[in-house]
């Protein structure tokens, strides 16, 4: 054991040398080539896969992801991390800081430290740009090739997968798509740096080890089941023995017994598997713990969410009701309760619910974004277009807003701004006819002058995207 302490040990020494102290910034590609890589990927991925949208769910990942970033030196991008609606035990990174993580490796992680520990390790891939070293190499290769190949790389949930298979052919034969995929070396570097960073944003590194493991675990069910992150990231068994060498090296006494609390993720877990997860498994497995333990906060939370999905929102308040009395101001709660109550109809009990939850939390994008259709189903266009308005101050990307802002401003008679939003919001979707026939209507009658020239300009770029609309 002694032996491969030391092992590792030289190990850590050489990466740290040879990648920590001497980043290899100067051998990729652009930053600027990498921004456009990375918008060329995000079409790909956008085509082919679903991701999980909602705020709540994803701004929790992006809060972890936000907090790792901080304790690195000045970036030239800003990250963003994004959910692959997927049950797939997989998570992979593009040049220009955009981090994807699949449901599938999210419901496997029992606590912060894995999801931090994952995390870490996609953003020093993005650190290291080990990705824009090897496309340096490929440079004759066009940008938009090089983002389907990435992408049939880095999304196949599993050999056969259909659609990254489809992505990987239209791309590039199979011998140049190993070009691009992550060497031995690649990972032993991120996992260094990786540890380094999780070490100064407060984590301890076991969350790295735990969800490596379990990884790993997946290879025993045959050759269709084994989680496509192993085979993008290579060497996991050689990895799982260095990271636990460093952390027997570098973890404190005093740290051993020191958690991240808790509260946060079980929230964020419980709402990913009740919304997102198998609905029969997930309303089982919530319905047994309250059985179990009816007091349980996350417990009713979770049944409550799963008996909404199934339909049975009558039901579905009460467990709500009860989860909130063990917190009665977690905005959380607050927006689904509201959420519930929406969708069942109940449009003043939801406007209470939500204005409740955004006091809480005053840039709650889906508690805003609920309690203005639930305003709109009381008949007050007005004020759901300033809660619209307000919602896209916020994040002017939450699509589906625009398309209630038209539809209120519509409602009041405002029928140039209607059109206006319902423009960028079909622009948005890529459907460019019906995008430019709405900003046409707009450009006809707009008598704003900032947004006639933002219809001007939005017209200009659907044009050059699809020359017949």
């Amino acid at each position: 054991m002694k032996f491969v302490r030391k092992f590792f040990a030289i190990c850590a020494a050489f990466f740290f040398i040879s990648g920590v102290i001497f980043p290899p910034d100067t051998l990729g590609i652009t930053v600027k080539e990498e921004e456009e890589l990375s918008r060329e990927f995000l079409k790909v991925v956008l085509r082919n896969f679903k991701l999980i949208e909602d705020s709540l769910t994803t701004s929790y990942v992006n809060k972890i992801g936000a907090k790792i970033v901080s304790v690195l030196p000045s970036q030239p991008f800003a990250y963003q991390f994004y959910i692959v609606d997927e049950y797939v035990y997989n998570a992979f990174a593009t040049p220009a800081g955009h981090i994807f993580i699949n449901r599938g490796l999210l419901e496997a992680m029992e606590n912060e430290e894995e999801l931090a520990g994952i995390l870490s390790h996609e953003i020093a891939h993005v650190l290291c740009r080990h990705i824009s070293q090897k496309i340096e190499r490929s440079k004759k290769i066009a940008i938009a090739t090089l983002a389907g190949l990435a992408a049939g790389i880095f999304l196949g949930a599993a050999a056969g997968s259909g659609a990254a298979s489809a992505v990987t052919v239209g791309s590039m034969a199979a011998g140049q798509s190993a070009e691009l995929a992550y060497s031995r070396e690649d990972e032993m570097q991120a996992d260094q740096i990786g540890l380094r960073y999780l070490a100064k944003a407060g984590y301890e590194g076991t969350g790295l080890l735990t969800i490596l493991k379990k990884i790993r675990g997946q290879e025993w069910f045959g050759s269709d089941q084994i989680p496509h992150y192993v085979k993008t990231h290579p060497a996991i068994e050689d990895r799982i023995a260095y990271i636990d060498s460093w952390i027997e090296a570098n973890l404190k006494e005093a740290d051993k017994n020191r958690r991240v609390p808790s509260y946060d993720f079980d929230r964020f877990h419980t709402r990913l598997i009740s919304n997102y997860g198998e609905k029969e498994v997930a309303i089982g497995r919530f319905k047994a713990e309250v059985n179990g333990s009816p007091s349980d906060q996350m417990a009713n939370y979770g049944y409550g969410l799963a008996l909404a999905r199934m339909g049975n929102r009558k039901d579905a308040v009460f467990y709500l009701k009860t989860a909130l009395e063990k917190n009665a101001f977690d905005y959380y709660l607050l927006t689904d309760l509201g959420r519930i109550y929406f969708l069942d109809g109940r449009y003043r009990e939801a406007t209470r619910t939500l204005e409740n939850a955004i006091s809480v939390v005053p840039n709650n994008l889906d508690g805003l974004f609920y309690l203005g259709r639930s305003q709109m189903g009381l008949g007050k266009f007005a004020e759901a277009e300033s809660t619209f308005e307000s919602l896209l101050t916020i994040n002017g990307r939450y699509a589906p807003a625009f398309y209630f802002l038209g539809e209120a401003c519509g409602r009041q008679g405002k029928m140039a701004d209607a059109h206006f939003y319902l423009g960028i919001y079909y622009k948005n979707k890529g459907e460019w006819k019906t995008a430019a026939f709405h900003l046409n209507r707009a450009l006809r009658d707009m008598k704003d002058p900032e947004k006639e020239l933002r219809i001007k300009e939005i017209l200009k770029e659907i044009h050059k995207e699809s020359p017949k609309s």
